[in-house]
């Protein structure tokens, strides 16, 4: 049997349920643009677009070695996708400290996690920097401001605005992508007043409806239960506090706030399933109109209008997507929820944004639905009874509920780096509730509010809204409600989503294949470890790993770093135990000695003047500059490498290093002090 029978019989066997496979390949390539060090050439991105087109021609061929081709058409279109994608939103980023006048108009109102409440701002005007230098968007976080101003009002302030953000470490999140692609160019904070210069026009008028419903029910819905509804009514989260917010994520209902998936499907469902029973109940309708069909597009036109209200957000636009996606195979005559529907969703959502690959929400809710149809799929294939009828749908809400907690878990691990133990319990009790109570009464509420007996629906949504908060609350409160675990290297997420994504798409026993590599990835994710030693790119703070956790060399301040640092170690101590672990040296100067080198972290003047001197293999970590002779390694210094990683033995690994030259990252060329650094390091490495 020749190779290409091979190739013939294999695909013969997958007929019908290829197509899943295309966004595989098509994220592949982008995840693998992403991964570059160097942004490529326009010519090399040219070509690989020819080829992907001749690839693409030839996969048309009826001939089963010719198919294959898809392949590499669409790894070479993922790259070129992601590179248009990258230039395409480019815009002006500060590339230094701004303090002076900020005019621009308010796009969203949300909240920071220190629970401060924040202005994006666009149609930006910085009185210190020339237009083409004026980022497209800047973000200003409000400190004591009493009145907040609606989207779509222009405002003035006196702010502090920085660039985005590195990583904290060597290989973690960057902000900074991030960032390039929400055309966000600087970030910052005031503490004066933010004037209203101009009120909202009239070409907004989605967002004003937004925003006064959204205080509409905080002001109708008492404490954190109006939050919560202007959360999942109008996408404005800006009323629900930071104790709420950690109660649900550790009760793994956080989900329950952020517009997406659930929400959509909740609400298109309700209506599908509403006008559809309706239009049924009336025989002269049911026999003569396509009912299914017509009920169909009426859920769809709710979907769109939850869209908007909602301010279209990227998770809400992909949970659109997917149901859109899903009633147009009902119109089609099509089976709505099959792994096909979910893969043309896929590609769409990468069509139009392909960084959101990257995000753990797109990762979440396709690896969600994806387990969901093909569990159900093999049950109902299998002809698996579900118990009696009349149990059949709480069985299926634990079966869906595990399923779906199953398949996010992993994800969800690797980029929050916790795991709530009884999500499970909680999932169950609340999102019956959302669906059943929450959702219909918060259409009940839309369809009273012309007679003025909205408050109705909203009194049964607070009774909801109440027992899902109660059950966050009670649920996250338990012993051991939650572990922690440690952030995995690069390499863990691509191995589990590869074998994950061949276990569900291919057909067969061999799906089982799929349980190698994400064994895999849980071997290196647990048999890796974390950097020795961590220095923040603002010569704030140092982090050595001992035997007991990390120890921080100070107690207070650069408590993001801190935070972040801690959490990838998976150590839930706060800062001041960790920094309670650094035994301090030099007239309380916290000193670390290495092998061959030694650290000193004197933050501040009055700390690096504590520093009688320095000799050849100290290494004064500070955030002010110094005139003297010591490798002294400050922020501006930092700005060339970013954050910095080290083991005892004097190994380097710099944020630089592992991020690359890439169009958001903006580092400045390296000059003497690190090539000290390094030279210093090899030497002390080679003792």
């Amino acid at each position: 049997m020749g190779l290409g029978t091979a190739v013939s019989d294999v695909l013969q066997g997958q007929r019908g349920n290829l197509f899943p496979w295309v966004p595989v390949f098509l994220g592949a390539g982008i995840g693998a643009y992403f991964s570059l060090k160097t942004e490529p050439g326009t010519a090399a991105i040219t070509a690989l677009g020819c080829a992907s087109l001749l690839l693409g021609a030839c996969a048309l061929l009826r001939r089963p070695m010719a198919f294959l081709c898809w392949v590499p058409a669409l790894l070479a279109a993922g790259i070129c996708l992601a590179f248009a994608r990258t230039h395409l939103v480019a815009a002006p980023v500060l590339d230094f400290r701004y303090y002076g006048p900020v005019e621009g108009r308010v796009v969203t109102v949300d909240r920071s996690p220190t629970d401060a409440l924040r202005l994006t701002l666009d149609q930006v005007r910085l009185d210190l920097a020339a237009p083409e230098d004026t980022p497209a968007q800047v973000r200003v976080s409000l400190k004591g401001q009493a009145e907040i101003p609606p989207p779509g009002a222009r405002v003035m302030t006196t702010a502090h605005l920085l660039p985005p953000q590195g990583p904290t470490e060597p290989g973690g999140f960057d902000f900074r992508r991030h960032a390039w692609f929400k055309q966000l160019g600087g970030l910052g904070y005031t503490r004066v007043p933010v004037l209203l210069a101009e009120a909202p026009g009239e070409d907004k008028p989605v967002e004003q409806l937004r925003r006064s419903l959204a205080q509409y029910l905080q002001k109708q819905l008492p404490g954190e239960a109006g939050g919560f509804a202007a959360a999942v009514t109008a996408g404005d989260r800006s009323g629900v506090g930071e104790e709420t917010l950690t109660a649900l994520r550790q009760s793994n209902l956080a989900h329950l706030l952020a517009i997406s998936g659930l929400h959509m499907g909740l609400l298109t469902g309700f209506v599908f399933a509403a006008l559809r029973t309706l239009m049924c109940l009336v025989p002269w309708v049911a026999l003569r109109w396509p009912v299914k069909k017509l009920a169909a597009v009426a859920a769809l036109s709710a979907g769109a209008g939850y869209l908007l209200l909602s301010g279209g957000n990227v998770a809400t636009e992909r949970a659109f997507v997917m149901v859109a996606v899903m009633f147009g195979a009902v119109l089609l005559n099509r089976r709505a929820i099959t792994l096909r529907a979910v893969a043309v969703a896929a590609v769409i959502v990468l069509l139009r944004r392909p960084e959101s690959l990257l995000s753990p929400g797109f990762q979440m809710s396709f690896a969600a639905t994806a387990a969901l149809v093909a569990v159900f799929a093999a049950l109902r294939d299998g002809q698996v009874p579900l118990g009696p009828r009349w149990l059949r749908p709480v069985l299926a809400l634990v079966v869906s509920s595990a399923v779906a907690g199953a398949a996010t878990a992993p994800f969800a691990a690797a980029h929050f780096n916790t795991i709530p133990h009884y999500g499970l319990l909680a999932n169950l009790l609340s999102v019956p509730v959302m669906g059943t109570i929450v959702i219909p009464a918060a259409v009940l509420a839309l369809c009273l509010a012309p007679l003025g007996l909205e408050w109705i629906g909203l009194t049964v949504m607070q009774w909801g809204l109440d027992w899902i908060l109660m059950v966050a609350s009670t649920v996250s409160g338990f012993d051991g409600a939650v572990s922690h675990v440690a952030a995995p290297v690069p390499w863990v997420l691509p191995l589990l989503a590869g074998g994950f994504v061949f276990a569900v798409a291919w057909q067969g026993r061999l799906r089982l294949a799929g349980l190698l590599p994400a064994a895999a990835a849980f071997a290196l994710w647990t048999s890796s470890g974390r950097p020795d030693i961590l220095i923040a790119d603002s010569g704030g703070l140092i982090g050595v790993m001992e035997a007991d956790g990390r120890a921080l060399s100070r107690a207070k301040g650069q408590a993001f770093t801190a935070g972040i640092w801690l959490e990838n170690d998976g150590d839930p101590a706060p800062q001041p135990v960790a920094a309670a672990r650094w035994e301090e040296g030099l007239d309380r100067i916290p000193v670390w000695q290495g092998a061959g080198y030694r650290l000193l972290h004197a933050p501040g003047k009055h700390k690096l003047a504590a520093v009688s001197g320095c000799n050849e293999r100290d290494i004064i970590i500070s955030t002010v500059p110094d005139d003297g002779n010591c490798l002294l390694l400050t922020p501006e210094v930092m700005r060339q490498t970013g954050s910095i990683a080290m083991t005892r033995e004097g190994e380097i690994l710099t944020a630089r290093e592992a991020a690359g030259e890439r169009p958001w990252t903006g580092w400045q060329p390296e000059g003497r002090e690190i090539r000290r650094l390094r030279q210093l390091l090899s030497g002390a490495g080679g003792q």
